[in-house]
């Protein structure tokens, strides 16, 4: 095991940013920095023990600087939706940034993704670990309470990549923390060759600001059914007349409700890219997870490579509480208080076969 850091450049105020890279006995490489805890860059093997990165990323910070849309990130306080950016805790009624309209969106307009976050422990031993810490200040993005946060990337010889979330507040709040990388187990072109399962029985629905209705639906007879796996071209070729398919622009932008038992890690969802044998598990602690196939991308972005980030360029795997969950009483809650710890992990597994 093997952990390096490098200088990746400063912010625009002068803060420097660190780049880390932890690469295991096998070869398996993955790099993160200290701006937003930022994952640039997966790479593992083929089938024929070829590495590529299976991620979209950038090669330097100035792009990462840049607006895209969350690509790698920690995405904080609150992941995913709030409706019209409002929400009550304990008879209080907070504001946030509606950065998505008519919404907010992904912690706001300088959310998690856009902080420098600090290395508060590296650790080379049976596994390659980087914790990153930052102290989130009461009233920031217009969140109550001083929220302080430690994300922990640790990489194994099994090829696994942990994330470990914890969190713990001085006045109570809502936190729901998740990572945003984009993957391509192909390492280009598109993923609509795919083959995805998400393990989940039901999901929530969402009106046409991709706000949930608050219902819970069952899976079954509906394209959302991904409890087999199923090739993304096939699934959404058949789909489109869908009406959640077509809020999403065409593809899925959907929280799924894990089966099993919330608090335990259990397998999530599957990713099966089968040209090249590469293999994605999710295993996660949340109760749902968010698969997001990349269907805003339009191109503006381009690849280290010189390649555009097109629609279905990459898809997302979120693990996460439920979007808009400070609005829907029957969704599992996201308030933390003090005293209490918020604590979530995410494995996410890359095999060949």
């Amino acid at each position: 095991m093997n952990i390096s850091k490098s200088p990746f450049g400063t912010t625009s105020d002068g803060q420097a940013v660190d780049l880390y890279a932890l690469t295991n006995d096998h070869g398996v490489e993955i790099k993160l920095m200290t701006y937003g805890g930022i994952v640039t860059s997966i790479v593992v093997p083929d089938r024929t023990g070829k590495f590529g990165d299976v991620t979209l990323g950038f090669d330097t910070l100035a792009d990462y600087l840049r607006p895209h849309p969350f690509i790698g990130a920690i995405v904080g306080r609150v992941g995913n939706r709030i409706a019209r950016g409002q929400f009550t805790l304990d008879g209080v009624g907070y504001t946030l940034a509606t950065n998505n309209p008519p919404n907010h969106l992904h912690g706001g307009q300088l959310g998690f993704d856009k902080k420098v976050w600090r290395a508060v422990d590296v650790q080379n031993s049976n596994a390659a670990s980087v914790a990153l810490g930052y102290v989130s200040l009461d009233g920031e993005e217009g969140y109550p309470g001083t929220l302080q946060t430690v994300v922990t990337y640790t990489l194994t010889n099994n090829n696994d990549l942990r994330i470990d979330y914890q969190a713990t507040t001085d006045k109570a709040t809502i936190v729901n923390l998740t990572n945003h990388t984009y993957f391509n187990l192909a390492t280009a072109g598109d993923v609509l060759g795919h083959e995805v399962q998400i393990n989940a029985d039901r999901f929530t629905p969402t009106d046409a600001t991709q706000i949930p209705t608050g219902e819970i639906r069952e899976v079954t007879g509906t394209p959302f059914d991904l409890r087999t796996p199923v090739k993304l071209s096939d699934r959404l070729a058949s789909a489109q007349a869908d009406e959640q398919v077509r809020i999403a622009l065409g593809g899925f932008d959907h929280n799924f409700v894990v089966n099993g038992e919330p608090g335990r890690l259990r397998f999530a969802a599957r990713v099966h890219e089968p040209w090249t044998g590469r293999t994605m598990t999710v295993s996660t602690t949340e109760p749902g997870i968010q698969l997001y196939t990349g269907n805003n991308l339009n191109g503006s972005l381009v690849s280290p490579k010189g390649v555009r980030y097109n629609k279905f360029a990459g898809l997302c795997l979120e693990t996460q509480h439920f979007p808009d969950a400070p609005n829907h009483p029957n969704f599992p809650s996201i308030v933390l208080r003090p005293g209490d710890l918020y604590r979530s992990t995410t494995v996410f597994g890359f095999t060949t076969n």
